[in-house]
């Protein structure tokens, strides 16, 4: 019920904002300063009750509202896309700037050598497989760099060292602080190896990106029958992509645990790059 009043709130404040309502408020005043009278005001506020009723709670204007905060959500989305492509280096935007333009080659000549105006919606999808290799991209060459300013030698001589005082604790107490210590150093190798084979997947899925749209353009160019590109399996490469980025999400979490532990016990040379000790 709460969920359904502030959804139905967030119509009337769109509605309220409408040019068509502001305008329509202002006429009425400018009647009544025109006038002189007081009826102009009547018949605004019961012309704007009869507004405020009606029109938030019409099926059209709510799919108008939907589809208008769905636009602002992509241009949002596409702005801070253009602006992640901007921190790239030459060579990974050269990369992501030639699927850019393959995907419009693409459209062209399925337009062209089909003689249709309407790109069917699973070649279509070749938008949203660019913007999977851009986020891919991003996080690979984020991991990848991270990976390369990892210290594993320093955690392999912390884990021996944790080790070797497990072993000549004077006291269960110490014993015991010793032992947490190697866990915690013992989860964080095994994440550096989950951090390797992460890396190493995205890497092979950028590739595979890059290939299906080096396949459809193949497919599109020779033509031999439009359902024959149709054919291709788009929702393949779709489930390869859903399924990488729900791998990248489960380690990205294992990093912030260990991430949290590391702080904990001090052992900020182990932290993330950039990520500062709490005060």
């Amino acid at each position: 019920m709460a969920d359904f009043s502030k959804l139905n709130l967030q119509y009337l404040k769109e509605a309220l904002k409408e040019p068509v309502n502001f305008w329509g408020m202002a006429g009425f005043a400018v009647a009544a300063a025109y006038t002189g009278s007081i009826i102009p005001l009547g018949a605004a506020l019961a012309a704007e009750g009869l507004y405020l009723v009606t029109v938030p709670a019409s099926s059209l204007y709510r799919r108008l509202v939907d589809k208008r905060r769905k636009d602002q959500m992509r241009r949002l989305r596409e702005r801070q896309r253009e602006e992640i492509i901007k921190g790239f280096d030459p060579r990974e935007r050269e990369a992501v700037e030639y699927l850019r333009w393959m995907k419009n080659t693409i459209y062209s000549n399925y337009k062209k050598f089909t003689g249709t105006k309407e790109i069917p919606a699973n070649i279509q999808s070749l938008d949203q497989r660019w913007e999977d290799f851009v986020d891919l991209l991003d996080i690979y060459r984020r991991r990848k760099s991270h990976l390369r300013s990892i210290n594993r030698q320093a955690v392999q001589n912390q884990l021996t060292q944790a080790e070797r005082a497990v072993e000549s604790a004077q006291d269960e107490r110490a014993r015991r602080v010793q032992q947490a210590n190697v866990e915690i150093l013992k989860r964080r190798v095994a994440a550096f190896n989950d951090l390797e084979r992460s890396v190493k997947l995205v890497e092979g899925q950028l590739q595979s990106i890059e290939n299906f749209f080096g396949l459809v353009n193949d497919q599109v160019v020779t033509l031999p029958t439009p359902e024959r590109v149709s054919a291709l399996d788009f929702e393949q490469l779709s489930d390869s992509i859903a399924m990488t980025k729900q791998m990248l999400e489960e380690t990205s979490d294992t990093f912030g645990t260990l991430d949290s532990h590391n702080r904990e016990l001090g052992n900020y040379d182990l932290l993330l790059p950039n990520t500062p000790p709490a005060k």
